[in-house]
């Protein structure tokens, strides 16, 4: 089976109960998550086999982050201990109706933002894999981190394995002195695949469409067509479509430009937001799925993504737990949420 190897940060993340504010009540949620690390569960539960790839702190929380990931099948013996660093934290606060969640970050001096180009053998932990991951948060750590991020897509290219970026700004994340447009444009052009959301380009790449383009639709096909043109390495770009009525009702679906043409998914009405947290990287992982599994049915590609990525939303936690058989379900259009019996 084609393994799939992510490399990121995963971290410990807190979080008041239900809707709680932060410390309203004296407790936390403690579950752990990170962008590559999601990756990472979602293919392993799609029926992939994937590795996850990180430099993490030799003490028991770090050693419980790893039980949780083998748990869900995913390979871990390419994750490096350090005597130094620490394991990182969020803290979530979950909003509701028009009250927005926050994200707050306590992941400074982490032992991933410490990681340097050699430290990792990348040649070895490539052998046997298909498909390469990763996001623009790491870059965001350190430069260290940025530049390791680089070397990890020139070796993966070198070693003939397809590859992928979710650029995934974020702006808490950008304080070592580099702006993401210094920084991601020289990592896109290791990718073949780019995942983002209409800020993400313009924040990360610093493209964007002039306004009179016609319809939202017709704006991201300009969008992603100018991302393709500007990176013509690029075989496909994927922009998710985000309509944030309240914290609890979205819209989503997603397009997806590609040299054969434009493509608009289904869209989905979610009406009752159990946590949005991880759904970009859930669909990232269903994209990658999609794309290796039907390698000439780019529709049915994105249609499995954007349908994997609106089930993340009925699940507690970074990460998405749902199997194929759910997602082809949704996707075939089984969308009562009636009792399976």
């Amino acid at each position: 089976m084609s393994r799939v190897v992510t490399f990121g940060e995963i971290m410990l993340r807190l979080k008041s109960p239900e809707h709680e504010r932060l410390f309203q009540s004296p407790s936390l949620e403690a579950t752990f998550g990170g962008g590559e690390a999601n990756v990472a569960v979602s293919l392993s539960l799609l029926g992939r086999s994937a590795s996850f790839v990180t430099v993490l702190p030799d003490n028991p929380l770090a050693d419980s982050a790893l039980r949780q990931l083998r748990r869900y099948g995913v390979d871990v013996t390419g994750v490096r201990r350090s005597k130094t660093g620490r394991l990182g934290i969020y803290f979530l606060e979950t909003g509701a109706n028009q009250r927005a969640s926050t994200v707050v970050y306590d992941r400074e001096g982490s032992a991933i933002s410490q990681v340097r180009p050699g430290d990792l053998n990348w040649a070895a932990l490539f052998l046997g894999a298909q498909w390469f991951h990763v996001t623009g948060i790491t870059p965001a750590l350190s430069l260290s981190a940025a530049e390791t991020t680089l070397e990890a897509l020139k070796s993966a290219r070198a070693q003939g394995l397809a590859a992928s970026l979710d650029l995934n700004y974020r702006k808490k994340l950008w304080n070592y002195g580099k702006k993401p447009t210094e920084v991601m444009p020289e990592l896109v052009r290791h990718v073949d695949v780019l995942v983002a959301n209409e800020e993400d380009i313009q924040m990360a790449l610093g493209l964007e469409v002039e306004a009179g383009h016609g319809t939202p639709i017709e704006v991201y096909r300009a969008l992603t067509l100018r991302v393709r043109e500007a990176y013509p390495n690029l075989k496909a770009v994927a922009v998710t479509l985000r309509d944030s009525r309240s914290a609890d009702r979205n819209g989503w679906s997603a397009v997806l430009s590609t040299a054969e043409g434009f493509l608009v998914s289904r869209s989905y009405e979610i009406d009752d937001i159990v946590d949005r947290v991880g759904g970009g990287d859930s669909f990232s992982a269903g994209l990658i799925f999609g794309l290796i599994e039907w390698p000439n049915d780019p529709t049915r590609a994105l249609e499995f993504a954007t349908a994997a990525s609106c089930l993340k939303h009925s699940i507690p936690g970074d990460f998405n737990l749902v199997t194929r058989a759910e997602v082809e379900a949704l996707v075939q259009g089984n969308a009562t949420g009636r009792v399976q019996r």
